[in-house]
């Protein structure tokens, strides 16, 4: 691959996959095909969701039923099963996602009144992770994305990507979605409207 090309592997996490605690539908399918891909980058960052317990993400927080909503300082927040808690084994990597030449690892979702689906702003829009000054540095100018979920942390990571000046390619059989209300297709109405591409991973 180019030098200046970026795979950003998004929350492979074993809370996201079957058995966990807000599992991602088939999301353990998408390791073999990081797996193929991954060594055909010389960039590659991970992403890892590392909510402290309490988050002001979590339902039982409120006292709510999950995937209810509320309205927060930065907006609507929708409420998940407490998950990727900071130290438990649901916030460890896959224990199958080997990509052992990733060079950095970017958390979010830390800050206890904040969530963070992008790897790039979190949801108040204006806390930034840190990353695009990174890739900047780096040299990086094209961010090929992968991973959990879809319609939640992989688009909002592409979009914002592209924002800052990035290319964003979304590498669709590298993802998977948790399609709820509708997400799945206001996700790739989003990816369309922003001239992010799609592709597969047969095709890098």
């Amino acid at each position: 691959m180019n030098p200046t090309d970026l795979l950003l592997v998004v929350d492979v996490q074993n809370d996201f996959l079957p058995g966990g605690a807000l599992a991602v539908p088939h999301g353990d399918d998408v390791i073999p095909v990081i797996r193929a891909l991954a060594p055909r980058f010389d960039n590659v960052i991970l992403t890892q969701d590392w909510h402290p317990p309490g988050h002001v993400s979590f339902a039982s927080h409120h006292g709510l039923t999950p995937f209810s909503a509320i309205e927060l300082p930065y907006g609507k927040q929708v409420l998940w099963p407490d998950h990727c808690v900071q130290g438990s084994r649901g916030a460890e990597f896959a224990a199958d996602l080997s990509i052992p030449h990733a060079q950095a690892v970017i958390r979010k979702g830390f800050h206890a009144h904040t969530d963070s689906y992008s790897a790039f702003l979190e949801a108040d829009r204006k806390t930034p992770t840190g990353l695009a000054g990174l890739l900047r540095e780096r040299g990086i100018s094209t961010v090929f994305l992968c991973g959990l979920a879809t319609d939640f942390c992989v688009v909002w990571s592409a979009l914002d990507a592209k924002a800052a000046g990035f290319e964003a390619i979304v590498v669709e059989d590298a993802c998977r979605a948790i399609d709820t209300d509708g997400s799945l297709a206001a996700a790739r109405a989003a990816m369309q409207d922003a001239k992010i591409r799609r592709i597969l991973s047969t095709a890098i």
